[in-house]
């Protein structure tokens, strides 16, 4: 399992991940929020709030009830709403405080506030960096790529999740903002120092693109945040004409919704994305018409590909768009709105699935790939381009 200091799932450890009707994951490479055309946009909070919580489920009711009494008593109303939510036995339940919310707002927006490091967890418990964003403070102070993190704040970190580990380098226990430091263990072959870094506000770079020898040209999505729509279509309008695309959505575990589909609209003339029921009410996402129909397209998943990246894969799958390769996917195909409590905090609860087109249910089933592949996936992707030949 990877992870990384940004989209990461912040604050207590172990709760689901969703903001806004999301489709979204809690697995530490990253528990970004969705929104749906008819919900808001993720920006405009889009809560149901108690005053107008007419069609609240019962789930959410039980929940805003709950954190009402709390604070009528004097307790806390977020420690009244947890608890409510865990007896509610939502896997995807969660509440977020205030600020927690406005930080998955930003992070959708493109930017975290973090020290640029990602990691994950080896076999043997030990936490290795695997990644160093450019000009970043973990950059700046020559940390690289294979590193050791032994401690943060003098707390061991072998063997604890990544998710902790990514909590405790973002300072979540502390609410701690940019300007604050953070003290890291680190290791290289035999030497052991440690660094002291000012977190800032950084941003993300959720599109990556390069051109492969004989022109493919490999589109990697991190997570579905503004604009990466628009990122897609710049690259597919870079590429060489008639050159393959690979479409590239391993560990994406989700985002915003709107930018799914505008994702899918490049690839595709109109038609469906997917189907979505939300309180029992059924409702459609469509793409786009004069998406590019016509070059090679081949999409990588693995069990880290979530949410709204399911979602653009099976629409690809299922509209006969793009051949699937590598492995199973995550199968989070469940839908939760949040509710704005008493003290300004956000309870959600799940309250609807989605269906890709062709009908296939993917929570907890996930969407099972046309090649199946491990680590060679991308050499597999250029076979499959290469057979599939010139569309003109």
């Amino acid at each position: 399992m990877s992870g990384r200091d940004l989209f990461c799932q912040p604050r207590r450890i172990g709760r689901g991940a969703a903001l806004t009707l999301v489709f979204a994951g809690v697995l530490v490479a990253g528990a970004a929020t969705g929104s749906f055309p008819d919900s808001g946009q993720a920006g405009s909070a889009g809560r149901r709030t108690a005053a107008g919580s007419a069609h609240m489920s019962p789930g959410q009711e039980d929940v805003q009830q709950a954190a009402a009494e709390a604070m009528a008593d004097g307790k806390s109303p977020t420690e009244a709403a947890e608890r409510a939510v865990s007896r509610s036995g939502d896997r995807w339940g969660a509440v977020y405080s205030e600020g927690e919310y406005q930080e998955f707002q930003e992070a959708l927006d493109g930017q975290y506030t973090g020290v640029g490091l990602w990691a994950r967890r080896e076999r043997d418990g030990r936490i290795e960096v695997t990644k160093v964003q450019p000009g970043s403070p973990a950059a700046d102070a020559g940390i690289r790529k294979g590193d050791r993190l032994r401690s943060v704040d003098g707390s061991k970190v072998d063997g604890r999740p990544v998710t902790e580990v990514v909590s405790l380098l973002r300072g979540d226990a502390e609410d701690a903002p940019a300007g604050t430091t953070v003290t890291l263990g680190l290791g290289r072959g035999t030497r052991a120092w440690s660094e002291t870094l000012q977190r800032v506000r950084l941003s993300t770079d959720s599109v990556t693109v390069r051109k492969l020898v004989g022109g493919v040209t490999v589109i990697r999505i991190a997570a579905f945040t503004k604009g990466s729509g628009d990122a897609v279509r710049a690259a597919l309008r870079q590429a060489p004409a008639g050159a393959g695309i690979v479409l590239d959505l391993r560990g994406n575990s989700g985002g915003l919704v709107t930018e799914a589909v505008d994702t899918a609209s490049a690839f595709l003339d109109g038609g469906l994305v997917a189907t979505y029921d939300v309180d029992g009410a059924e409702r459609a996402l469509h793409a786009d018409t004069a998406g590019d129909t016509t070059r090679p397209l081949v999409t990588l998943v693995d069990g880290g590909t979530m949410s709204a990246a399911e979602m653009l894969t099976g629409a690809l799958q299922d509209r006969g768009r793009a051949v699937v390769i590598g492995s199973r996917t995550f199968g989070k195909g469940s839908i939760q709105m949040p509710t704005e409590l008493p003290d300004g905090s956000v309870a959600e609860l799940t309250v609807g699935h989605y269906r890709t087109p062709s009908g296939h249910a993917v929570d907890r089933r996930g969407i099972t790939p046309d090649l199946e592949a491990g680590p060679e996936a991308l050499n597999r992707a250029e076979t499959v381009l290469a057979g599939l030949g010139d569309p003109s």
